[in-house]
């Protein structure tokens, strides 16, 4: 059975007993969640926001896990670069999101049978460690992201609001929350959800916008059964969208706030999107960022090591991967293959084989 609180530090309640900081408050930078699995993609993305966003802008990276050691010694050189070390702050956002998962019918059953032991995708749910992290206003960024252009927007927009997102998650409810819990109307209502949920790959926000008072508040709601309409294959966003949409913040999203001759796209399944110099422009507009969404981690490493694996895009992540550094763009070989093509099995490739020795 779990604690009918939630307890900011793990094995204490008491308020005065705060969190160490990582380091002293900087006025705003961004954070980035990654390991040694997205180290190519991590890099391509500081080379961009180096080239785009501005050389000096902090950059915190949270780690994913341990497996970190890799991407670690490959941001040494960057002196904007800093680590998340804070084991305090990482531990009670696990068990904030633990408590969480706890509270919701299934998940922990659902996980079990694919396999998943504990919290699934646990790693993800490190993004929470932002709003207690050592920048006063920041903005998160996964690790499959390239910036485009300055982040001045999403910073200036956290004048008038406390979280800020640019994206159209809005038009697909199925990825947030579950569309059939029958209590889903019942605690955002249609409309609410037909405008107010995002992506939380990219948002801007304010360092402390979370209390402990709120999260706890939110776990009351949770535990009382509103822990059902939760994704739970989806589970950090599912969160992020319910602390959001629960708590009362402040919150705005740039793709229906913005006059419409301004917005653009930001998903990498947009084809229309014309380059020029390095950067991308939606119908004459700067797009701020890209979000290569959907085109997982290995296809970026297999093309860094060669393979012609064609994804959208790909000519300019690796000029980002490799605009800086001593490592050259590699050569790709052999027949392109699509990201998007099934993997054969090895049954099927050796079928394959026999069907061709046979025909010759």
């Amino acid at each position: 059975m779990t604690n009918s609180t939630f307890s900011p530090n793990p094995g204490s309640n008491s308020e005065s007993e705060s969190s160490p900081v990582v380091e002293k408050a900087i006025a705003k930078g961004v954070y980035i969640l990654a390991n040694d699995v997205v180290l190519d993609q991590l890099i391509a993305l500081i080379h961009s926001l180096e080239q785009n966003a501005g050389a000096d802008l902090p950059i915190c990276v949270v780690p994913y896990d341990d497996n970190t050691e890799q991407a670690r010694a490959a941001t040494q050189g960057y002196k904007q670069v800093q680590w998340f070390d804070d084991e305090v702050i990482l531990a009670k956002w696990e068990a904030f999101a633990t408590q969480i998962w706890q509270a919701h019918p299934t998940a922990f059953e659902t996980w079990a049978q694919r396999g998943v032991q504990g919290v699934n995708r646990m790693g993800m749910h490190r993004r929470f460690c932002c709003f207690d992290g050592p920048f006063e206003r920041f903005i998160y960024l996964d690790a499959d992201i390239l910036a485009m252009n300055s982040l001045d927007l999403l910073f200036d927009s956290l004048d008038d609001c406390d979280f800020v997102t640019y994206d159209f998650q809005y038009k697909d409810l199925s990825h947030v929350f579950d569309v059939n819990a029958p209590k889903l109307n019942g605690v955002f209502g249609r409309d609410r959800l037909n405008t107010e949920i995002f992506c939380a790959g990219l948002y801007a926000s304010k360092k402390g916008v979370f209390t402990d008072s709120i999260l706890a508040d939110l776990l009351t709601h949770l535990r009382s059964g509103e822990a059902a309409i939760l994704y739970p294959n989806g589970p950090d966003q599912s969160i992020l969208n319910y602390m959001v949409m629960k708590s009362g913040i402040k919150a705005i999203n740039l793709s229906r706030t913005l006059p419409t001759e301004s917005r653009t796209g930001c998903c990498v399944t947009s084809p229309h999107f014309e380059e020029k110099n390095h950067l991308l422009f939606d119908r004459g507009v700067q797009l701020i960022y890209l979000h290569y969404i959907g085109v997982g981690s290995k296809f970026f490493k297999r093309v860094c090591a060669g393979e012609n694996i064609t994804f959208p895009y790909r000519n300019l992540f690796l000029h980002y991967r490799y605009l800086k550094g001593n490592q050259q763009p590699p050569e790709l070989t052999g027949k392109s293959v699509d990201y998007q093509q099934p993997e054969l099995s090895r049954w099927q490739r050796l079928t394959r084989k026999a069907k061709k020795l046979v025909s010759i």
